[in-house]
């Protein structure tokens, strides 16, 4: 991306989900922040230990830490 700008993920407050627009798909508000680190990618949230630790039980990408 010489000399483009990198666009600005935003991640629900409430459950973590990386989103597109300006509510969460998942939980529905807009309590939304582009202050947070860390990329996950859940595939199968059933048989995965950080899902089951984060209580994420969708697969989806979610933000590690949000602040």
């Amino acid at each position: 991306m010489a000399g483009g700008k990198k666009k600005q993920h935003m991640v629900c407050r409430d459950c973590h989900r990386v989103v597109e627009g300006t509510a969460c798909s998942i939980c529905g508000t807009s309590n939304l922040t582009a202050d947070w680190t860390g990329y996950l990618v859940i595939i199968d949230p059933e048989n995965s230990e950080v899902a089951h630790r984060m209580n994420i039980s969708l697969p989806g990408r979610y933000a590690l830490k949000v602040r």
